[in-house]
């Protein structure tokens, strides 16, 4: 007879492929082993923002660092996930000003699968885990059936 295991709400999210791809990311940029054993809710933590940690982060002065490169890993795993699902690279390019405006497009090949305006870098996170896991993966599904449409320019 073969038993079951039960996995509860949050581990089903933790194991959807972007969130993975995210995961597996961070791991792979801790070059000091400063992760190493940690859980990945605890590795996602810093992505997750609630409106009172919000309203407290002041928008005047540069962004933080740590905040921009959350923000760069993001969308690295979008790049990482779309290239999982179309063997396609998608390539993400960032420029943002002092002030915590921007801009990030990912490309694969000559398309632009991905162009958003980004406002109040300083305040980059998400609600909970789930939302976390919802916009990775929205653009990831938009930018994989832009490919799948436009197949010819996305090989280029």
């Amino acid at each position: 007879m073969s038993e079951t295991i039960a996995t509860t709400p949050e581990q089903a999210v933790l194991d959807q492929e972007f969130l993975k791809t995210l995961v597996s990311l961070i791991r792979a940029e801790d070059t000091y082993g400063a992760w190493e054993g940690k859980s990945d809710d605890i590795l996602l933590r810093p992505f997750i923002l609630t409106k009172e940690e919000r309203r407290l982060i002041p928008i005047i002065g540069d962004p933080d660092p740590d905040t921009i490169t959350r923000m760069e890993q993001f969308y690295k795993a979008v790049g990482l996930t779309i290239e999982k699902r179309t063997k396609l690279m998608a390539t993400p390019l960032m420029k943002m000003s002092h002030e915590g405006f921007g801009r990030i497009v990912l490309l694969t090949g000559r398309l632009v699968v991905l162009s958003k305006h980004m406002r109040d870098i300083h305040r980059y996170g998400f609600p909970s885990v789930e939302a976390l896991a919802t916009e990775g993966t929205k653009f990831v599904n938009e930018a994989v059936a832009l490919i799948e449409e436009h197949r010819v320019v996305a090989d280029l």
